[in-house]
């Protein structure tokens, strides 16, 4: 097993770690960019704070994933195919029910486009590329970010099954599709948020 890690928020850190990961046995078959921040800022703040919020969100959650998407779609390309997920969000689909997330929303909008781009740009080259759009998720940053929204209470009287979406179920979705079984799939968007938001 290897275990790399790297600081997307840093120029050339995600091809580091791509080169990494391929050197150690010189193929990858599956990238799944799920790393994000989630900066809060509103309108109202002041315009450094807005462009720092959008700069932060965009350099970690679009750029970075997509120097890796890039250098892996080539490394399918060579190697006859390979699986994209990129974790999205249903902010990126409706916008974020929280003012504060534009930065947020924008920049999972903005990967999700991407991903949808390579998957249809390369499917004859055995290139697969899903977005999975999950709803309120326990995790540390969803966590965080109720704090704003009235507390995990609020958060969960909003929710049509009362209740977040546990990680478990969105990691066995992207088991799932890293088995690269279901070709047909490509360029979707798989939503998991309990039908609190149906499009």
């Amino acid at each position: 097993k290897l275990i790399v890690q790297a600081d997307l928020a840093m120029p050339g850190a995600a091809a580091e770690l791509w080169n990494e990961a391929v050197a150690w046995r010189g193929q990858v078959d599956v990238v799944v960019n799920n790393a994000a921040v989630m900066p809060e800022v509103g309108i109202e703040d002041a315009e450094a704070d807005w462009e720092d919020a959008l700069t932060v969100a965009f350099a970690i959650n679009v750029m970075a994933p997509a120097v890796l998407m890039r250098l892996a779609v080539l490394h399918f390309i060579a190697k006859g195919g390979g699986v994209l997920i990129t974790m999205s969000s249903w902010a990126a689909q409706r916008g974020s029910g929280n003012p504060r997330l534009a930065a947020y929303a924008a920049s999972k909008a903005s990967l999700a486009a991407v991903t949808k781009t390579m998957a249809r740009a390369h499917a004859q080259d055995g290139v697969l590329g899903y977005c999975i759009a999950p709803g309120t998720v326990r995790t540390d940053m969803s966590v965080r970010s109720a704090r704003n929204q009235g507390g995990e209470d609020a958060v969960t009287a909003s929710l049509t099954m009362g209740e977040w979406v546990p990680p478990r179920e969105v990691a066995d979705l992207v088991a799932f599709l890293a088995t690269g079984t279901r070709r047909h799939l490509s360029g979707a968007t798989l939503d998991i948020n309990g039908a609190s938001y149906i499009r």
